[in-house]
């Protein structure tokens, strides 16, 4: 399941077992960008794997309320932001230190290259992480999940505007950061 114009949830509705073989194929395709995005949005594996698994029981829960007005992709990770959200509210945030990120990987290339770019997009994203939440998830949902300006927006429940807005403030912050810390300067 690689398009989400090719999801027809409806042909699911009927039995237990298409419905649990369609959150099989929702955790496949969407697991790892739900537990990416959790872990972004709190900064603690722990708590992005429980966050990632109650966001797929609520679809299995919820599978009927999906409407076909925004892609699965930018539902999942909605969803993912209000569990999130729920958390936050229920005091389980705590401060970690990111230790890694997980991404795809690519074509091989020396030893050498992959510990300098590795490096370099840690460093990155640590920076990233020290923003204001508002402005680390536009950047995240742009930057590391891809979504459009009007995606961004759907998850975040603002206008295309506001997210235009946070993103050139985070951009600028970033930045920011940089000059201080000496990147770019040799």
């Amino acid at each position: 399941m690689n398009a989400d114009a090719n999801f027809d949830y409806l042909k699911y509705m009927n039995d237990p077992e298409d419905k649990k073989a369609l959150l099989s194929e929702l955790m496949n395709a969407y697991g790892k960008e739900v537990w990416n995005y959790a872990f972004s949005l709190t900064r603690k594996w722990d708590l992005a794997d429980d966050i990632s698994q109650e966001v797929f029981i609520k679809v299995f829960k919820n599978l009927h309320n999906f409407r076909s007005d925004a892609s699965i992709r930018t539902w999942l990770l909605t969803i993912t932001r209000n569990t999130v959200i729920d958390h936050h509210r229920s005091a389980f945030l705590r401060k970690v230190t990111l230790t890694d990120w997980i991404g795809e990987v690519g074509e091989r290339q020396s030893v050498e290259e992959d510990v300098i770019e590795r490096y370099a997009v840690n460093d990155l994203w640590k920076l990233v992480l020290k923003l204001p939440a508002k402005s680390r998830e536009v950047l995240i949902l742009y930057a590391h999940h891809q979504l459009s300006l009007k995606e961004i927006a759907e998850v975040l429940g603002v206008t295309e505007g506001t997210v235009k807005s946070r993103m050139f403030h985070a951009r600028r912050k970033i930045a920011k950061m940089k000059e201080r810390n000496g990147y770019g300067t040799e």
